[in-house]
């Protein structure tokens, strides 16, 4: 017997039941067994038909690495060098010998740094091949075989050129890049990357069966070889901050050039006035690094140590004796030969130069040097 409220209460159809049980199924298979069984839920699908805006970016077409770009930029300016001398054998016969080297275009006019050893006065013949395929005939305007550094020219116009950068600025490990022509004009234009090993190298080496000393060398591992000295060795900028010019043979990986600011004075004279006279101070001077090659017992800290002095020299007419340390030009610290040439350089025969020093006994003075020539 049913109560009166059971009587009353209005039980759901078969259909309706089938309806909500139907529903519940969906929404658990839609949203609640994925998130438990796969880890995410499944989203409804977007409806919206209308298509989406998407910029398009075009990538620009730039180089990859350093070395590609520096690549472009300067290998137009790196010319081979090769040139024909004369050595007497026997007192008597003459031998005809061919060297090939490289060299780099610093001025549109025609004007190319290059190494002593890869073009001299006593070059007979010199040819210079520019990136076009066409060759000229060069002239040696300036050389010094103690820098190893030569200033040549051709009759061109309007010549693709690597602007000069600042040696002094460059840091052990940042990037450089090597351009020249290894092992002849072959390999023309080769470039080879790699970084900034060392600074202020000295490197003892023998040429015309003499020793001498390169002071304040740059040190790089970038593979440098027989025909790329007078290349340029430049930063990531394309800049030139030395001149290659000697690979050790009996090591990997060691290669040296000449700093670049050595020659900055040299080309802006030569330039304008077709050559070039260094002014002379009257000393022989070491600075630290090479000063223990000469003598053992010398050991300075900064300066450029006076070793040997022309009695009758600009620098003794001012006070300046042997055992001094010079320590400052025109207010310029100088403790490095580089440092000191590129001042004395920039100068001219006749002017003067302030210059500070220190005596033997350790007192610091102050002189004024008029230089000659």
């Amino acid at each position: 017997m049913q109560s009166g409220d059971d009587r009353n209460v209005k039980r759901p159809s078969y259909l309706t039941t089938v309806v909500i049980i139907a529903v519940i199924t969906s929404l658990v298979f839609t949203y609640i067994a994925p998130k438990f069984l796969w880890g995410k839920v499944i989203p409804l699908p977007y409806t919206n038909t209308a298509p989406l805006k998407k910029e398009v970016i075009i990538p620009k077409a730039e180089p990859s690495t350093i070395a590609e770009a520096v690549a472009k930029k300067d290998t137009q300016a790196v010319v081979g060098i090769s040139s024909i001398e004369y050595e007497r054998q026997y007192y008597i016969l003459e031998k005809q010998v061919e060297g090939v080297g490289s060299g780099f275009i610093v001025d549109k006019n025609g004007y190319i740094i290059t190494n002593n050893h890869v073009a001299s006065p006593e070059s007979k013949k010199l040819t210079i091949y520019l990136s076009d395929g066409s060759t000229l005939p060069g002239k040696v305007l300036w050389s010094d075989s103690t820098l190893d550094l030569s200033v040549v020219k051709v009759n061109a116009k309007n010549l693709p050129t690597i602007p000069l950068g600042d040696s002094d600025k460059v840091q052990v490990g940042q990037t450089v890049i090597a351009i020249g022509n290894p092992l002849g004009l072959r390999f023309e234009r080769t470039v080879t990357s790699g970084i900034i090993s060392a600074l202020n190298r000295s490197l003892p080496i023998e040429e015309n069966n003499k020793q001498k000393i390169m002071e304040d060398l740059i040190q790089t591992d970038a593979s440098i070889n027989p025909g790329n000295s007078g290349g340029p060795l430049v930063d990531a900028q394309g800049n030139a901050i030395g001149i290659n010019t000697a690979k050790v043979t009996t090591a990997e990986g060691l290669g040296f050039a000449i700093p670049i600011n050595i020659v900055k004075p040299i080309i802006k004279k030569v330039i304008a006035t077709g050559t070039f006279k260094a002014p002379y101070l009257g000393i022989v001077g070491y600075d630290k690094e090479i000063a223990s090659y000469i003598n053992a017992d010398v050991v300075i800290a900064e300066g450029i140590y006076v070793a040997d002095i022309d009695p009758s020299g600009p620098a003794e007419k001012a006070g300046i004796k042997k055992g001094y340390i010079l320590l400052e030009v025109d207010g310029k610290p100088v403790d490095t030969m580089v440092q000191l040439k590129t001042v004395i350089y920039s100068r001219n025969i006749g002017d003067k130069v302030s210059v500070k020093y220190r005596t033997l006994t350790g007192n610091i003075g102050m002189t004024t040097i008029t230089l000659g020539k």
